[in-house]
């Protein structure tokens, strides 16, 4: 067994995709869309399907936006370095809610910024 996806809801697809492949550096893995249903899945990540877990992102044509919830934590990235990464999404309009530094009680950098819907993605900076 493997982990295959992490499906989120999204209000605007394509505000979504260029998020995560503009601003995060993912590729649009594919995306179709269901007629009958009124909705589209976009995959998105950074490695083929066949060797990593993706996110879909699905967009009911109906639906403008979500109520995020409080049961949902985040989704966990790795970056080479969380400072630069922070001023990448800053510089092409994204939030950082959370800057880069050192965590609570620990020595691991992180950061956490969020996506189009709200959603929190958070950056590990990689051991060195």
């Amino acid at each position: 067994m493997r982990l295959l996806h992490t499906m989120l809801r999204v209000g605007d697809l394509d505000r979504s995709i260029a998020f995560y492949t503009e601003l995060l550096g993912m590729k649009l893995l594919r995306r179709e869309d269901y007629p009958d249903g009124k909705f589209t899945l976009a995959f998105v990540g950074y490695t083929d399907e066949r060797d990593g877990t993706v996110i879909e992102l699905t967009h009911n044509w109906d639906t403008p936006s979500y109520d995020l919830g409080n049961g949902f934590g985040h989704l966990a990235v790795e970056v080479e370095d969380a400072y630069a990464a922070c001023d990448k999404i800053k510089a092409q309009g994204g939030t950082v809610v959370r800057e880069a530094g050192p965590m609570k009680h620990g020595t691991t950098v992180i950061a956490f910024v969020t996506d189009p819907d709200g959603y929190k993605i958070e950056f590990i900076q990689k051991k060195k």
